[in-house]
């Protein structure tokens, strides 16, 4: 193969991706107490949220190895990619940073880039796919590399989480957050930074009006809809995602849409009835 590209598992694979050779899944693994899990073809979602409902600790996860890394990279005769989830949130990056070194030194004559999605999910998914627009349209390698980091610059991550659990569970709400939050009904209407880690952008009493008020925000953020895919995960809610793709689009213009079920790591991270919007 002339080229690859390598997406690790946070990534939502469609089923185009899935039937072309070319794009590689690198999976993370996941660990509930004493069971492990692989982010792969293998994970069963509903297994899963299963085992982190009835454990009082927090999922782990794990990056792909950079031997993985590494093998992947080496099966392209020219150029490959890997598209990571955000650096700020996972090893994943680092991983395919250093099999990039060492397929390199082996080598020297390969063009291998990582890029650091600063997002996750579905989020990765655009980014793949904007990689094989520019390999379709016959870009050459630099040019590839600066079209697609501008177009992660402009990319927005969005997500509303229905159950709160995990976040309490690693530290990211004290206890006494969580409760009141869950006592009250309070969803928060999440996004990603610029440099790809997580900040609070608003808050509403039940997951409903938190779903309204994130679409208040995409609306109102999103320049030039009509050149961009709007993409939509969703972690075991296909109905509301539905529900979110169609308010977007009865207030904006899009070129494409995607909706896709979460697979392994997204599930981890948006728990069970959660929501990833990326545009």
């Amino acid at each position: 193969m002339e080229y690859v590209i390598v997406m690790d598992s946070c990534g939502e694979r469609t089923d185009a991706m899935k039937r072309d050779a070319r794009i590689l899944p690198a999976p993370l693994t996941m660990q509930v107490d004493d069971r492990g899990f692989v982010d792969d073809d293998t994970f069963d979602q509903a297994d899963f949220l299963q085992a982190v409902a009835a454990s009082p600790n927090s999922p782990k996860s794990a990056c792909p190895a950079p031997d993985y890394y590494k093998e992947a990279f080496a099966k392209a005769d020219a150029r490959a990619y890997a598209v990571t989830l955000s650096a700020e949130l996972s090893g994943s990056y680092n991983s395919a940073m250093l099999a990039r070194e060492l397929l390199l030194e082996e080598r020297p004559q390969m063009k291998i880039h990582v890029f650091n999605s600063r997002s996750a999910s579905i989020g990765e998914t655009l980014i793949t796919r904007r990689i094989q627009e520019c390999e379709a349209a016959g870009m050459g390698f630099e040019e590839l590399v600066e079209t697609v980091e501008s177009y992660i610059d402009g990319q927005n991550t969005y997500f509303v989480l229905e159950n709160l659990e995990t976040l309490r569970k690693n530290g990211r709400l004290s206890n006494i957050k969580a409760f009141l939050a869950s006592a009250l009904k309070i969803r928060p209407v999440m996004g990603s930074t610029p440099e790809g880690s997580i900040a609070q952008l608003d808050q509403a009493r039940g997951i409903n009006k938190a779903l309204v008020k994130m679409v208040d925000y995409i609306v109102s953020q999103a320049e030039k809809p009509e050149q961009k895919v709007l993409a939509i995960s969703h972690c075991n809610c296909p109905d509301r995602g539905k529900m979110v793709r169609d308010a977007i689009l009865a207030r904006i213009r899009v070129k494409d849409v995607i909706l896709v079920d979460t697979a392994g790591i997204s599930t981890m991270y948006a728990n069970d009835g959660g929501i990833i919007v990326v545009i």
